[in-house]
């Protein structure tokens, strides 16, 4: 722990043991003084303090699950030795009964042996499991075989969106906002699996997830930029992986998670009403438009901008009729 986050323990230490209730009291006495003192709540869109507490917690708790584990394995490890150091001593004294010269070791060669036989057994486990376990994910997403509106016939052959607005494939699904994209990754394996036994690397554009000593389930280019410092990932119920990737562009919909993937159908996409209805005036208005102007693009039709361009030249020439358009190119 650094010294950063120690500053204050003793005075965060001496406001708890005030709380007779507990964590829950302090936790409602922290809450309060953001209320009363600051603008935590006011000063930004609820979203985004939601998002804030979510986020923190979350790292918080990864943080304390790992230095659980470590005190654990710690524990583990100290007993390991203890019997094993034991035993090479009951063998030793056996093999002095027998006539045999004594082979004492040190508590160090034994964690060493210990340690030796452990990785062993672990990789053996990990080049056994079967990679992502595809009976845990829900229904894989299907082709679009057919569409009633002629200027959809596009996405012929495109994946329809699973309920988050993203897709389901054989090995992982993810699903969408136009803020962030959710990606669950569960694995096959007989065991409980702990985060050392994992590759997860998340770049600005690229993903990498798989078993340590084994092919990766995802390598490649993600579809969009995102942000490195704010993109998290957890291992849930020792089986499962949950990435979170916190969006650049905000204003765009992926078709794909990354560009090995098969594309789906940006069109079938239906973001829901309380997710517009949290933005901005402003920013609401700039999604609804990008989200009808990538619609006609796709159509063939012109966008709201090529619109306003044609009622402008229409207005002119109804303002001029002695000029003569019909030879004039217009872009």
């Amino acid at each position: 722990m650094s010294g950063e986050e120690e500053k204050f323990d003793s005075i965060l230490l001496a406001l708890a043991e005030k709380h007779r209730g507990g964590v829950p009291d302090f936790l409602h006495t922290m809450a309060s003084f953001l209320r009363r003192k600051t603008d935590f709540y006011t000063g930004a869109k609820q979203s985004e303090w939601e998002k804030l507490l979510l986020d923190t917690f979350r790292k918080e708790s990864a943080l304390a699950m790992e230095a659980h584990a470590e005190k654990v394995k710690a524990r583990e490890a100290t007993q390991r030795i203890k019997e094993e150091k034991e035993r090479v001593e009951r063998e030793a004294r056996q093999k002095e009964i027998d006539g045999n010269k004594i082979c004492d070791i040190s508590d160090e060669e034994a964690a060493a042996i210990i340690k030796e036989e452990e990785d062993k057994k672990r990789q053996q486990l990990l080049d056994k499991a079967g990679g992502a376990a595809t009976e845990n994910l829900d229904d894989i997403s299907k082709p679009i075989e057919k569409v009633d509106d002629d200027s959809e016939k596009a996405e012929v052959g495109k994946l329809q969106p699973n309920a988050g607005n993203g897709c389901t494939l054989d090995k992982y699904m993810w699903t969408q906002t136009l803020q962030e994209v959710e990606l669950k990754i569960p694995f096959n394996v007989t065991f409980a699996l702990r985060a050392r036994d994992l590759v997860v690397s998340i770049g600005k554009k690229t993903l990498k997830v798989g078993l340590k000593g084994q092919e990766p389930i995802i390598d490649g280019e993600l579809s969009g930029e995102v942000k490195q410092e704010e993109s998290v990932w957890v291992l849930q119920d020792s089986k499962t992986v949950l990435i979170t990737l916190d969006k650049i562009n905000k204003m765009n919909w992926w078709n794909r998670l990354v560009t090995t993937d098969p594309e789906i159908s940006t069109r079938k996409i239906n973001p829901e009403p309380s997710k517009l209805s949290d933005l901005d005036g402003e920013t609401r208005s700039m999604v609804e438009k990008m989200m009808f102007d990538q619609r006609q693009k796709e159509m063939g039709l012109p966008t709201s901008d090529d619109r306003k361009k044609q009622d402008i030249l229409e207005k002119f020439r109804q303002q001029h009729p002695e000029m003569d358009f019909s030879k004039c190119k217009f872009n």
